[in-house]
């Protein structure tokens, strides 16, 4: 175990005695082997005071002072250690007693180990050595463990942002193949995650939302641009090459381990179906269809409706509520398109911000 931040000789030692004598051998003792931030206290109120304000490696306690006893003091340095974030130091428990019940006593209360009075200078450096030498590995494991930990949350937040990257360009991708700009696939998270919120969704799955929607047209990446970007109306056969891009979407995302990707998936495959069932691919109906498929179904429909498109001009805000206000029990979830109505003014700011 490496204890380069935390050497022997520099660990802070508190020593609680109430005899004076017993404090000025002890501290000839441990400086003459080389410790000097010691804390030197007969008072045992005011080392609870400088245990608080600086708390030690190691503590070498008596047991019997008039006031505190040594009992007592280890149980305002529990009391105590609930507001500290450093592991409880060792005590070492001076005394003169012999008795194997207070020993064994003092052992439950928290002591890790005992000196005899008189002292004996080689047990006593041998014990306070082995005592720190423990703590301090403990020290340094703890520091280890949590550098680990935060280098580890570290580099999953780069890999969650590298994997939000990606996917956003993936958006990108399919709606380039649409329109001049890729900002459709941005308002349409956009306005999911304010859907969401207004529906009462949990913040994670808001979040799920704002980063999966925009791949809910992933699969046009799969259409010909000749059926993709046709200006009249297409044949049926073009039609039902179109709707095969919920088909595809679904298969390029669905077998990732991300759940973000699974929810894209669900997203992709479901976005059109309808709530009365006459939608595809699948024509399934009602609640049947996910519910962020059943989301993601009216923002987007909203914003291509106010879009300018190669096969069509954008209608007005008012147009396009009206047009989905119409479809509530039909085309819409009318649970959704009531909070859809409630959260317009949001709508419109956001495409105000994204053009």
């Amino acid at each position: 175990m490496d204890l380069s931040h935390y050497h022997i000789k520099e660990a802070r030692i508190l020593v609680i005695d109430d005899e004076i004598i017993n404090i000025e051998i002890m501290e000839i003792l441990l400086e003459r082997a080389g410790f000097f931030n010691l804390g030197l206290f007969t008072s045992p109120v005011e080392a609870i005071k400088h245990y608080k304000g600086s708390p030690p490696d190691l503590v070498l306690l008596d047991l019997n002072m008039p006031v505190l006893t040594g009992f007592d003091v280890i149980q305002h340095f529990d009391t105590l250690h609930n507001d500290l974030k450093t592991p409880k130091p060792p005590i070492l428990m001076i005394t003169a007693l012999l008795d194997q019940e207070i020993r064994l006593k003092a052992l439950n209360s928290g002591a890790r180990d005992f000196l005899n009075k008189p002292f004996n200078d080689q047990e006593v450096l041998s014990r306070v050595h082995n005592l720190l030498e423990m703590h301090l590995a403990h020290k340094a494991n703890i520091h280890y463990s949590n550098k680990l930990e935060e280098l580890v949350s570290q580099r999953t937040e780069e890999l969650l942002k590298t994997q939000q990257e990606i996917i956003q360009r993936l958006s990108l991708a399919a709606e380039f193949k649409d329109t001049d700009t890729g900002n459709h696939t941005l308002r349409v998270g956009l306005y999911s995650a304010i859907l969401a919120k207004q529906l009462g969704l949990d913040s994670s799955e808001i979040e799920q939302l704002r980063l999966a929607a925009p791949m809910h047209d992933v699969g046009k990446i799969g259409i010909p641009d000749q059926i993709l970007l046709k200006t009249g109306k297409l044949t049926q056969e073009e039609w039902e090459t179109m709707q095969t891009h919920t088909t595809l979407g679904y298969k390029i995302l669905k077998d990732s381990d991300s759940i973000l990707l699974k929810n894209a998936s669900i997203i992709a495959l479901t976005h059109h179906e309808k709530w009365d069932g006459s939608g595809y691919p699948y024509g399934i109906k009602g609640e049947d269809i996910h519910l962020y498929g059943r989301i993601t179904a009216i923002v987007d429909v909203f914003d291509a409706l106010t879009m300018q498109r190669p096969y069509k001009k954008a209608w007005s805000i008012e147009d396009s509520v009206h047009f989905i206000t119409e479809g509530a029990g039909t085309h819409f979830d009318p649970r959704i398109v009531t909070a859809f109505n409630e959260i317009i003014e949001q709508l419109n700011d956001v495409r105000a911000t994204i053009q």
